[in-house]
């Protein structure tokens, strides 16, 4: 998968594919609808399937002091999508020039005259230009005119409501990953380079992986059990393990992250990156009376997470 960020100067081989067009915090299936109906598309037009985004997210342009809001960074997104077959990933950088051009030039603009795209697939939903004026109606208005196909994709819904990242956000926000997951058509996961800690956990006989989850909507503070990816390195593979994400309440005021034991594993994995999967939520975050009783805990967390995740492929 080719990732392309430059609108300016662009390749012929970069140009003309048919793409879906959106945010696509999560890549859940509701977005997977949408990728699949571009991915149709393209085969049937014999062009390059791909997927516009934008970065950074622009709520995070418009409302910069708001609470960490997004399912994944873009590395963790571009991940995602490569496995869907996206062969196009247009990164368009969204700033104050973008959001203000009028929904009629970013069509003529950005879509026909600089990425030439031939087709796009967008969600009912899809709102664009300055203002969000724009609707889905009016990209196809402007297809017809400019030369490109659009397809309108409708809302996909699961069990009681629609699928959509808010419902994904308040199913983490509650402890709920499997509700999550099933929303997602994936596990949620916590992507990111592992950094140094203050290696309490190594102390402790429970030596982790340290993760930032700065600019992510926080999962419920707590225990998990979890799934590992180490992407790249001497190490890279699957591994089962326990996460705790939270502030670490037994020693003082932290800033939130994701602390990793990785069962039956020895090695050093600082600067590399992983994929935490998060497949059940254990406990809450607790301040025990001593390190004992947190060691005590933690030996009974990890067995529960192993119970759990000798049922989980």
């Amino acid at each position: 998968m080719r990732i392309i960020r430059d609108t300016y100067f662009i390749d012929d081989a970069d140009r003309g594919a048919a793409a879906a067009i959106g945010n696509f915090d999560g890549v859940h299936l509701g977005h997977r609808a949408i990728i699949d109906l571009a991915l149709k598309a393209a085969t049937g037009l014999g062009v390059p399937m791909g997927v516009m985004t934008f970065e950074p997210h622009p709520r995070q342009v418009f409302a910069p002091d708001a609470p960490p809001f997004r399912l994944m960074n873009a590395a963790a997104r571009a991940h995602r999508l490569e496995k869907l077959g996206v062969q196009k990933l247009y990164e368009i950088p969204f700033n104050a020039a973008l959001a203000a051009l009028t929904p009629e030039d970013f069509a003529r603009v950005i879509i026909h005259e600089r990425l030439g795209l031939t087709h796009l697939v967008v969600g009912q939903d899809f709102h664009f230009g300055k203002g969000r004026a724009g609707t889905a109606a009016d990209l196809a208005r402007f297809g017809a005119e400019m030369g490109f196909g659009v397809t309108v994709a409708p809302m996909v819904e699961l069990g009681a409501g629609e699928v959509s990242s808010t419902a994904i956000r308040a199913a983490l926000t509650e402890g709920r990953p499997r509700d999550a997951a099933a929303m997602l058509g994936h596990w949620h996961r916590i992507e990111g380079v592992v950094i140094r800690g203050d290696q309490r956990g190594r102390d402790l006989g429970y030596p982790t992986a340290n993760m930032s989850i700065a600019g992510l909507h926080p999962p419920r503070f707590g225990v998990y059990a979890v799934q590992v990816d180490v992407l790249d390195g001497p190490y890279a593979g699957r591994y089962n393990g326990a996460a705790s994400i939270g502030v670490r309440p037994m020693f003082g005021e932290n800033l939130p992250n994701c602390e990793t034991f990785l069962f039956d594993f020895k090695g050093d994995l600082y600067g590399t990156n992983l994929s935490v999967a998060l497949i059940d939520y254990l406990r809450p975050e607790l301040k025990f009376d001593g390190l004992d009783a947190l060691i005590v805990q933690m030996g009974a967390d990890c067995d529960r997470a192993r119970e759990i995740l000798a049922h989980v492929h």
